[in-house]
Order: structure tokens, then C-alpha cells, then sequence
């Protein structure tokens, strides 16, 4: 067994002491709720009654008592491919129940909105605070008095942090995330590439467009590629809030089922009657954030979790920030490379051994805590193992030597010797800069500035030519109190056309990007954000500015202090923008996490 790696455990224990009253507040909290919220026979026989009224068959069995009730919050819907196979899960849990004495009870359900559908729209600017929505949903799913256990369904961007964060405030009770699993490969994805950057320049059509982008989503289950949803099924294996292994394994198939029956079995096994009570609020402590912090870098995971991982760690009275962040990134060799930074998706990373893989190289390292509480049986090092089906039995094998050099490598001789994030500080502000998709020639842009306030003005200038040199692209007024912070992922194939013209171009924004963005140098996430008089409200066109990966450095020449705050050019009205005023007023920044329910909930 390796020791824990130099800068590993010198983060560690820093986030240790910076949390050290926090955390001390939030475990005595969920211990009180342990005791107030902790046996069915104390809640009144009328409140009872209306929460077995609907049972039917189960109602003898709670009635009586016999075994664990196991709450399930679900973010089932069929708009979101990912979530479509969540369908019948409920039927299914209830028959698993069954088996061993226990029951299953649909506590409540969450919004599970698509950034793949709203990307470009105004829908986008309530994506970020979906995640807020989806917490607030899950904490009221969950003041039922009447559960053991918990099950969370829930894969893509918003939905797991935000399960998560409300799951959090529940910490006494056992709690275990269930992915549904990718969809089959589609076409490759440089093909899609392709026809969208021939879309972006005028040279195919929109049905041409259109049929390749179905070619690549085409059936229930997790987009492929390694953005955000697939992320956090990552992270959750980091973390060790799966079933080990479960994160990739395909929806319908027998695995995927003996996975999820085995879920239902385990949540009922580690309640607080139990030999093994393992809640949720102990198995996410510091190291298991520390954890999915090393995930995250190792697998060049989706840039969103710069602001979900502090989130999802302030929940749980831990606090993460960039520098922690950033410093670990120094020290974490990247060992995946899964598209859109390499080309085989995450069938072909869990083909190749995935997390398996990843989790067994980290520990053998040092670089990943083995002695957290899991929901499995043992600690980090039953994740180091991949699921398989013996019969009809459900085992777990060792994975081995990974099974495609150009996915997987050893810590000893990784893709990168460092991880994918970069934080980047200077007069412009502080920002995250993915280096993991970018080419190492490209980390360092130093252009003059053209400012833009939203995506169509980008789009409109690029058509126009005026973007045709190099250019530091800066679109402000995109942070979480402006606007809700939406994803502008349609800048990258513009962006795209411009470098593979062979112009120097970088982005600058306040705002996100997908989790599927590369190739172009971005710092993103920037903060203080442009409203309330950030630097980017003070840059103009023509501004010498400097982003550069290799030094850490986002500046300028000009004499900002000099200058007044532009205005906020936004109109928060229509698509329901009007709802969420409060959650942009009181939303901090985004290293903080941008969420109004922590900033004004105390923690």
C-alpha cells in the first residue's frame, strides 16, 4: 500500500482546517436529525396513514414494521435521454425491496432540465440555478418522516450536485446514488466534429447538421462523451457513492439490473439499525472531496465541477476552493483521455478498464484516499474492481492492464504529468483554464480584446469577418448574478474556425462552458463576475490582453481602475427568467459555488 502523495495530503489536511468549524457544525446538525428523524413509531398514526394510503401490497409489510423503508428521489423524465431508462425504476426497486424484507416509496421527484437542448437559448440562463431548484426538491422529498435509506436517481449536470446538496442536509441517512447508464457508441466523433465546424463556416446545410447530430444522440441513455453527466458519474465512483463499477454499464442490459437490485440491497443494509450504518454525511467528508477533486483532474473531467465541487463540499460543511484545486492539479498526472479530449468515449474508456482502472493506478500512487467510508462494503479499494455477472450472480473481477493505450496509461507514464485545470489570477480577475484539451502550443494567448455581451454578438461579428486576426474574445456579463451563468457552448465551433485558420484566439468569460468543450484556450468561470463592477466591466475593444496557461496569468495593460463599470446590457424577463430574480441577486461567486440556497442558508 502506497503513502499518500506529498501534495495529496498536504491539501488534504488544508481543507481539513479550513473546514474544521464548519464541518463540526454540520456533523452535529445531522446527528441532532438522527435522533429527531430516526424511527417511523414516533410520527403520529394519522400522519402514517396518509403515507401508506397509496402502497397497496406494501402496506401489510409497513405497517408491521418488518423491514427498511427506502425513500427514492427521482429526476425521471423523457426529454432527457439520460434519465428516459429511469422509467420503470421504480416498479423494479420495489420488487428488489421485497426481496429482502424492505420497502421502496417514490419520496418525490426533481426538474431535469438538458443543457444539450438549451445550449444557445435563453432556457440556458436557468441551468445553473436548476441545481439550487433540484436541491430544494430533494430536501423536500426528503422531510418526509418516514424513510431509512435513500436512493437518488439522477446522472447529468445540474441533477447530481443538486441531489446531492439536499441529500447532504439528510446526512444521517444512508443514501446511494444510481446512475442509469450511456447510450450505445454513435457515429465517431470526430465526424460530428467535422460537420459542425462545416455547419459553423456555411458549408453544410441544417439537415445535414441535424442528421449527424442525431447519428451521435440516438437512444435513451448518458451522452457519450465525457462532459458533465458523465463527470459526475466519475466523481460519484471517486467518492464511493456507487455500487462500485456501476457508473458506465449500459441501460437494459442484465449487469445494469443486478447493479441497481444490489443498490436496493445494500441502502438497506447500512441503516443506523443495522451492523454497518454508513450515512451519507460521513461517507462525504474531506477526503471524498479531496477524492472526486483527484477524478476530476486525472480524466480531464468537465470544467462545470470548478463550480459544483465547492457546491456539493459546502453542503456537507467542507470548504474546496481554485487553489486547492489548481494545486492538486500539479500533482495529478493525467491517465484518461476520453473525448472530446482524446477520441474513443466513455464505452470505450469503460472497455479499456475505466474507472477500475483509474481508481487502481490512483491508490497504487498515492494520489487518491483509500480509507474512506464508502456505500460498498470496504473502502476506495473495492472501486479499483470492475462488476461482472457470474451466471446470473453478480461479482467483481480485477481489471488488469488497461486495455487501450490511447485512453488509459499508468501514472508512471501518463497523457500529461499534470491535470486538466489551471487556475489563472491577475487584473483581469481569477478563472479555470482546461488544459487537458488543449494543445500545450496554444496555452499562452497575448492579442488584443474584442468585448461582446452575449453568444449572437460573437456570431454575427465572426460571419462578418471582424474576428479574422488574432483576438482575445471577451464575452461578460455571463456570471451567476448577471445572468444565471449559462454555458456557451456555441462559441466553440466559431472559435474553432478562427484557430484553424491559424489565428491566435482565447476566450474570456464570466460565464461557463459545456463540459464538451476543448481545443480553443478558454478562461472561464471568471470572478469577480462583470456585474457589480468586476474588471471584465471596465475592458474594451482593442485591450492588450493575456491569458496563459503556463504562468497562471490573466491581465491586462490597459489602466482598468481608471474607467467605469459598463452597464448589465440583460433583460432577466420570458422563459420564466423572471422566477429566479432571487436566485441571482443573492448568488455568490463562482468559486464559491454560485448558489443563492448555500450563501443564504448559513453555509
Amino acid at each position: 500500500m502506497s503513502n499518500l502523495h506529498d501534495t495529496l495530503h498536504r491539501v488534504s489536511q488544508r481543507v481539513i482546517e479550513n473546514s474544521r468549524s464548519s464541518r463540526a457544525a454540520y456533523l452535529d446538525l445531522i446527528a441532532r436529525e438522527g435522533d429527531n428523524m430516526g424511527d417511523r413509531s414516533a410520527v403520529s398514526c394519522s400522519n402514517l396513514a396518509h403515507a401508506y394510503a397509496g402502497m397497496e401490497e406494501d402496506k401489510p409489510a409497513m405497517v408491521a414494521a418488518r423491514g427498511p423503508n427506502i425513500g427514492v428521489v427521482t429526476a425521471y423524465n423523457d426529454m432527457l435521454s439520460a434519465h428516459a431508462p429511469y422509467y420503470r425504476y421504480p416498479e423494479r426497486l420495489k420488487i428488489y425491496a421485497r426481496e429482502i424484507g424492505a420497502t421502496v416509496q417514490v419520496a418525490g421527484g426533481t426538474p431535469a432540465m438538458c443543457d444539450g437542448v438549451t445550449q444557445g437559448e435563453v432556457g440556458m440562463e436557468l441551468s445553473l440555478f436548476s441545481r439550487d431548484v433540484i436541491a430544494l426538491s430533494t430536501a423536500v422529498a426528503m422531510s418526509h418522516a418516514m424513510f431509512d435509506g435513500a436512493l437518488m436517481l439522477g446522472i447529468c449536470d445540474k441533477i447530481v450536485p443538486g441531489l446531492l446538496m439536499g441529500s447532504l442536509r439528510f446526512g444521517h441517512l444512508p443514501t446511494i446514488f444510481v446512475p442509469g447508464g450511456p447510450m450505445p457508441t454513435g457515429i465517431p466523433n470526430k465526424e460530428k466534429q467535422r460537420v459542425r465546424q462545416l455547419y459553423a463556416e456555411g458549408k453544410a446545410d441544417r439537415a445535414e447538421l441535424l442528421a449527424s447530430e442525431m447519428a451521435s444522440y440516438h437512444s435513451p441513455g448518458t451522452c457519450t462523451f465525457f462532459g458533465t453527466a458523465n463527470s459526475n458519474q466519475m466523481m460519484m465512483e471517486m467518492m464511493g457513492l456507487h455500487i462500485p463499477g456501476s457508473a458506465f454499464i449500459q441501460p437494459g442490459t442484465k449487469l445494469r439490473q443486478a447493479l441497481d437490485r444490489e443498490a436496493v440491497h445494500r441502502v438497506a443494509a447500512i441503516g443506523r439499525k443495522g451492523n454497518e450504518y454508513r450515512p451519507l454525511g460521513h461517507c462525504v467528508d474531506e477526503k471524498a472531496i479531496v477524492n472526486a477533486a483527484v477524478g476530476l483532474l486525472a480524466t480531464g473531467g468537465s470544467t462545470n465541477h470548478a463550480i459544483h465541487l465547492p457546491a456539493m463540499a459546502r453542503a456537507a460543511g467542507v470548504i474546496f476552493d481554485w487553489d486547492d484545486l489548481s494545486e492538486l492539479s500539479g500533482a495529478v498526472p493525467l491517465i484518461a483521455q476520453i473525448y472530446p479530449n482524446g477520441s474513443g468515449d466513455v464505452n470505450q474508456f469503460h472497455a479499456a478498464g475505466g474507472m477500475g482502472y483509474v481508481i487502481g493506478e490512483l491508490l497504487e500512487a498515492g494520489l487518491a484516499h483509500r480509507d474512506i467510508l464508502t456505500v460498498g462494503r470496504g473502502d476506495l479499494s473495492d472501486y479499483a474492481r470492475e462488476p461482472g455477472l457470474d451466471d446470473d450472480t453478480l461479482v467483481w473481477r480485477e481489471v488488469g492492464a488497461a486495455g487501450d493505450d490511447t485512453m488509459l496509461r499508468p501514472v508512471s507514464a501518463p497523457f500529461r504529468a499534470d491535470g486538466g485545470m489551471r487556475l489563472l489570477t491577475g487584473n483581469v480577475g481569477r478563472a479555470c483554464f482546461k488544459t487537458s484539451a488543449v494543445d500545450p502550443e496554444r496555452w499562452t494567448v497575448e492579442a488584443p480584446a474584442r468585448v461582446f455581451e452575449d453568444q449572437p454578438s460573437v456570431a454575427a461579428a465572426f460571419k462578418a469577418g471582424e474576428l479574422d486576426r488574432d483576438v482575445v474574445v471577451v464575452v461578460r456579463f455571463q456570471g451567476p448574478r448577471a445572468n444565471g451563468m449559462p454555458e456557451l457552448h456555441k462559441l466553440t465551433p466559431v472559435l474553432g474556425v478562427l484557430q484553424d485558420r491559424g489565428f491566435k484566439v482565447a476566450l474570456v468569460t464570466d460565464g461557463r462552458m459545456s463540459g464538451a468543450s476543448g481545443k480553443v484556450p478558454a478562461a472561464i468561470h471568471c470572478t469577480p463576475e462583470a456585474l457589480g463592477g468586476g474588471p471584465l466591466a471596465r475592458l474594451r475593444d482593442g485591450d492588450v490582453v493575456k491569458v496563459c496557461a503556463v504562468t497562471g496569468t490573466l491581465s491586462t495593460t490597459a489602466d482598468l481602475e481608471a474607467r467605469d463599470a459598463a452597464p448589465n446590457p440583460h433583460e432577466q424577463l420570458g422563459t420564466g427568467r423572471e422566477l429566479f430574480g432571487m436566485f441571482r441577486r443573492f448568488a455568490d461567486g463562482a468559486e464559491q459555488g454560485a448558489t443563492a440556497m448555500l450563501a443564504t442558508g448559513g453555509m
